[in-house]
C-alpha cells in the first residue's frame, strides 16, 4: 500500500495532509477520478452489456461473434 500511495503522490492525484497519515485528492486527482468514472459509465458498462446480450442486433456484437468463430474461440 505504501508503494501505491507514494506513486500516486509523486504523480499528483493525491497529496498528504501534513502531520497525519491521511491523503486527500488534488484538483488533478478529482478531474481524473471523474473522467474515469464517466468513461466507465458511458463506454465500458454499456459496451459490455451490449456484447453480452445474446439477443443484441448491434454490429459490434455480430463482428465479435464472427471474430471468435473465425479464431476458433467459439464453442
Amino acid at each position: 500500500m505504501s508503494y501505491d500511495l507514494r506513486r500516486l503522490r509523486l504523480h499528483g492525484p493525491i497529496a498528504r495532509i501534513p502531520g497525519t497519515h491521511r491523503y486527500r485528492p488534488t484538483p488533478l486527482g478529482r478531474r481524473v477520478a471523474v473522467f474515469f468514472t464517466d468513461a466507465y459509465n458511458r463506454f465500458l458498462r454499456t459496451g459490455l452489456a451490449d456484447i453480452t446480450d445474446v439477443a443484441s442486433t448491434s454490429v459490434l456484437h455480430h463482428e465479435l461473434d464472427r471474430l471468435a468463430t473465425r479464431s476458433g474461440l467459439a464453442a
